[in-house]
């Protein structure tokens, strides 16, 4: 280890410590420290990242037990596959009829030989449902936030946004080096101040990045506020909807739709990793803004387009979600009843998605938490520090529509059984959730 480094080992050494560490170690020195780090949390039967699956992607899963090398069943709260479509017969059935007409892959980038039918039908199907002119297919959420940042924004525009976007929106300004400022979560009368003080200084864009639900708190953005907001001000509203996509408003269609403002989002970001189960992502805009980004947006130009298999997936998965509106019906019902449970529980929430953050209580060891999750056979994602505050460490629950009433109930007494267990005395539920970005 370097001489001036000093000393970072012990039992409660965690990822601050060694993110700290790292920054003075070389790399042989910090690899090698991590994989100490990791080897210690293995033999407590803590590390429980990439777990093995070994199951079709359904609301019970067959995971590969990292401890003992056993299949065993576990009911699955991890998965962002909200409406249960990862394994749909029809979806399934689309998918294998388009390896048989285009193959597997394609081999090259959209703007060359990267366009199919299928490709196009797919744009015109994300247009309609987000209610714009045209939409553009990306190999992945990350690469189409910051594809369309880098892409849209002169380094001589503003772009104000929210504190707790998504790492890719926040990677694209500082790809772009464009002038940027964040305001307090869902604070619009910050955001109103900033955009007043911007607007007087500058007749260039000022771009306003909001996420239709956030994935941390599964709160949402007030679109209905922030629309008329930035066009009192000319500033170009930007949407992340990856959570919102076919989980809110009456027909799925996102977040603009839940508040009634469909059509006015000047540009809408989603991806294909969440409610379509796949991955890809996707901007939606007006027609110039399209075609200006195909030629713009590095992320898009340079990358090889998304095989015929994921897109026939989503093409399927929106027939779906259009001929069985009864899954969106579902899914709420069981957002409902997990709200009603944990607050029956003591928690302190109210669901407007279908994300529920479990705050640890300050003192909680998380991974130990995690563990006895674990162990019930209940698949819950853990979130730590440094990620988030200490005090806003959490397990983040992702309900599907498929889930059953037995599921949630059985998710319900393992969070009381946890809490009761391992919760420091006085904290039992979880208070009121204001947290970070993911």
């Amino acid at each position: 280890m370097s001489t001036a480094e000093p000393y970072c080992g012990g039992e409660n050494f965690d990822l601050r410590k060694m993110l700290l560490c790292g920054k003075h170690l070389h790399l042989n020195e910090k690899t090698s420290m991590f994989g100490a780090f990791l080897q210690d949390l293995a033999s407590r039967n803590q590390l429980l990242q990439m777990r093995c699956i070994t199951s079709p992607a359904d609301h019970h899963v067959l995971v590969l037990d990292p401890q003992t090398g056993v299949e065993r069943e576990m009911i699955m709260f991890g998965s962002n596959s909200y409406l249960g479509l990862a394994n749909h017969p029809y979806v399934k059935e689309r998918v294998q009829r388009a390896i048989e007409k285009f193959g597997v892959g394609i081999g090259g980038p959209p703007l060359l030989n990267g366009t199919t039918c299928l490709h196009r039908e797919l744009e015109e199907r994300l247009a309609a449902l987000k209610g714009t002119e045209d939409a553009m297919i990306f190999p992945a959420g990350y690469s189409a936030n910051v594809g369309l940042v880098t892409g849209l924004v002169n380094q001589s525009d503003t772009v104000l946004y929210d504190i707790y976007s998504h790492a890719s929106f926040c990677d694209g300004l500082t790809m772009s080096g464009v002038t940027s400022a964040h305001f307090p979560h869902n604070n619009i009368s910050r955001l109103k101040r900033l955009l007043e003080i911007h607007r007087q200084r500058s007749d260039q864009d000022i771009f306003v990045g909001v996420e239709g639900v956030y994935s941390m708190d599964g709160d949402l953005a007030p679109l209905d506020v922030l629309v008329p907001l930035c066009k009192s001000h000319s500033a170009i509203l930007i949407v992340d909807d990856a959570h919102g996509t076919g989980v809110m408003g009456h027909n799925g269609r996102g977040t603009a739709e839940h508040f009634g403002v469909e059509g006015q989002i000047d540009v809408t970001m989603g991806t294909f990793s969440k409610t379509f189960s796949v991955t890809g992502g996707f901007v939606a805009a007006s027609k110039p803004i399209i075609d200006y980004l195909r030629f713009f947006a590095r992320s898009y130009m340079f990358s090889a387009s998304l095989p015929p298999t994921v897109i026939a997936t989503v093409l399927a998965e929106l027939d779906v979600m259009e001929r069985e509106p009864e899954l969106l019906a579902r899914l709420w019902e069981n957002v409902r009843a997990t709200e009603t449970g944990l607050r029956n529980l003591g928690f302190d929430l109210k669901s407007e998605s279908a994300i529920f953050p479990l705050i640890v209580p300050v003192g909680m060891n998380i991974r130990e938490a995690a563990r006895r999750f674990h162990e019930a056979g209940v698949f819950v994602n853990s979130i730590e520090y440094p990620a988030v505050p200490i005090s806003q460490q959490r397990f983040r629950v992702s309900l599907m529509a498929t889930h059953t009433r037995q599921d949630i109930n059985r998710l319900l007494d393992v969070v009381e059984e946890v809490w009761s267990e391992l919760a420091p005395p006085k904290s039992a539920g979880v208070q009121p959730t204001q947290s970070v970005a993911a």
